[in-house]
């Protein structure tokens, strides 16, 4: 019988473990959201993710549960774990993607650099922590936030007015100090619950209001320090937060060299999509490895470089598909992921990888090939 494997989730993380299951005879199973979702083709069951019911029967016969993303509320994981489940990540690391200011707190016990932060309650305490750091700051919700949403920049209090408002009880937001960064990085870990981890190469990721991008592995211009630096940072904070499955670890370099933690995602990350093409082992395929506690796979590039363009809003009044003869065409090195996803702008509906010796050449490969499926 072959090995089962329970998403949560039917958004395009969970659409993108399906070809690597079938290659390696991994039999997925997802629970989606609603109908029509990204991951329909493996779509077994169709319920709330937030109800306990609805996921212990999705999980009733799969070896482990994972997911799409970290929302999953904490009762429904526990009651998962209870029942007997086995569940990556688990609840105690997932407690510290779902809630940003845990998450800072843990940082700072395990000596992470990040940004300096605070906790804040009302608007005198942000007045106060915004005054000190430069007249600027970065608010966040702890809770809920993703591609830009639930983050401003703000010089005043007041701009975070209604942020402050929706408080209730021991409620607060997370500011931090707006980092002073030459660019943004991210280092990927493969963890499995037995202990054995592989980071990936760092890589360079171009952010574009609040949404990533590109990318462009292996992250050009890293010194051996920076390189080694990242990797000790993400084998660490894998390892302290007991992270199993894919971490992506987002990051600042800074003007002064050094590198501060941003945010984590526990889970196959936009910043790994280039390995489904350009590493060993994709980011997907390491993911159900991980969970499954099977050997990793070798995350090394196949190329000197790749680089992965994101198809952001996509085209209005034909499909994705319409545009595939011309890409193809014209750019027939270039694979092209589309996630099955309606079209609304901003919104990531596919992503292009493109790999080669020559960096500026697979950059322009990459990107104008994305350009074509742009109105």
């Amino acid at each position: 019988m072959s090995l089962k494997v329970g998403v949560v989730g039917g958004g395009q993380l969970a659409r993108m473990m399906i070809a690597p299951a079938v290659e390696i005879g991994i039999e997925l199973r997802v629970l989606a959201e609603e109908p029509g979702m990204a991951a329909a083709l493996a779509a077994t069951a169709v319920g709330d993710y937030r109800d306990a019911e609805t996921v212990l029967a999705f999980a009733r016969d799969v070896d482990v549960v994972t997911f799409d993303h970290e929302h999953v509320p904490q009762d429904v994981l526990a009651a998962l774990v209870d029942a007997g489940v086995a569940v990556h990540p688990g609840p105690a690391a997932l407690a510290f993607a779902q809630d940003k200011l845990r998450m800072r707190a843990r940082l700072e016990e395990l000596g992470m650099p990040q940004p300096e932060w605070a906790a804040v309650a009302d608007a005198a305490q942000l007045q106060a922590f915004v005054d000190a750091h430069g007249g600027r700051a970065v608010v966040k919700t702890p809770r809920g936030g993703y591609d830009g949403k639930g983050v401003r920049v703000v010089a005043d209090a007041g701009e975070a007015a209604d942020w402050l408002a929706a408080l209730s009880g021991d409620g607060r937001l997370l500011v931090e100090e707006l980092v002073d960064f030459t660019r943004e990085l991210a280092q990927q870990v493969a963890r499995r619950p037995s202990g054995e981890l592989r980071p990936y190469p760092v890589v360079e990721t171009v952010q574009r209001d609040g949404v990533c991008a590109e990318v462009i592995a292996p992250a050009p211009h890293a010194s051996e320090r920076l390189v080694a630096v990242a990797a000790e940072i993400g084998v660490g904070i894998a390892e302290g937060l007991g992270v199993t499955g894919m971490l992506a670890v987002e990051l600042f370099e800074t003007t002064d060299d050094r590198l501060l933690v941003n945010e984590l995602a526990m889970r196959p990350h936009n910043s790994g999509h280039w390995s489904q093409d350009g590493a060993v082992t994709g980011q997907f395929e390491q993911h159900l490895r991980a969970v499954l506690d099977l050997p990793l796979g070798d995350p090394d590039p196949r190329a000197p470089w790749s680089v992965m363009v994101n198809i952001l809003g996509g085209p209005a009044e034909d499909s994705l598909a319409d545009r595939l003869p011309r890409v193809f065409e014209e750019h027939p090195a270039v694979k092209v992921h589309t996630y099955g996803k309606a079209p609304r702008p901003g919104r990531k509906v596919g992503h292009v990888n493109a790999a080669g010796d020559d960096l500026d050449a697979v950059v322009y490969e990459a990107r104008a090939a994305a350009s074509l499926f742009a109105d």
